[in-house]
């Protein structure tokens, strides 16, 4: 498809921002990354207008800042929006594990299945597959809710998530420690002990909150250009 100006596709928008937004949970668009329009929009055969639509929702989901004559880049995390993240955080989380006792069996399934795979990265030493797999252990415990509306809320809190540690110039040295409490942490669910659970993820939560607070204060990283 011709990359042109063209109309706006509101599915196609939606797809376009979806692809961009995994793209960042998956450490391939990291934070101060400059997007490039009409690369991008080729590549994504979608029309300029509806990959402006596209970075326009990513905006609004704090996960781009658009300027004027700049175009887009790819959000820098600051400390008041760790603090933000981590209060949803603790509000959606902590709440899914005191439920947990009424999780479908389908979703504990996938609970188990999202801790075995960051286990898997984390034998394989591979550190940005255990971001990325921690990410989604995440996920699937605010999935025991059930709610569809919560799962679709939780999204681009992964997202900003990704960007909030992206700084962190050694993952394993990051990653480690919290691949080892997912795996508690989904054991404990699993077992049923909620109140175990929730105050391991508290302060998981907690020290995590302050670590990513002195990544962002000690400063960003070089940025890249997407292309």
């Amino acid at each position: 498809m011709n990359a042109g100006t063209g109309t706006v596709s509101a599915g196609a928008a939606e797809k376009a921002a979806s692809t961009l937004r995994e793209r960042i949970v998956t450490g391939a668009l990291p934070p101060g990354t400059a997007v490039r329009e009409v690369v991008v929009a080729e590549e994504l055969g979608v029309s300029r207008n509806t990959l402006r639509e596209a970075f326009r929702r990513l905006a609004w989901e704090n996960l781009l800042d658009i300027e004027r004559h700049k175009g887009a880049v790819v959000k820098m995390m600051s400390t008041e929006d760790i603090h933000d993240i981590y209060l949803v955080r603790r509000t959606i989380e902590l709440k899914a594990i005191e439920e947990s006792a009424l999780a479908s069996p389908d979703s504990l399934a996938r609970l188990r299945q999202a801790a075995y795979a960051v286990g898997q990265a984390s034998s394989a030493d591979d550190w940005e597959g255990v971001a990325t797999a921690g990410l989604r252990f995440h996920q699937a415990i605010v999935s025991t809710l059930g709610s569809p509306r919560l799962d679709a809320t939780f999204v681009p809190i992964v997202a900003q998530i990704r960007l909030a540690f992206a700084p962190a110039i050694n993952q394993e040295q990051f990653q480690k420690p919290f691949a080892a409490r997912d795996r508690e942490i989904c054991d404990l669910m699993l077992a049923g002990s909620r109140a175990a659970a929730g105050m391991a993820l508290h302060s998981y939560l907690q020290d995590a909150e302050q670590i990513l607070s002195d990544l962002v204060e000690a400063g960003p990283r070089p940025a890249k250009t997407a292309s």
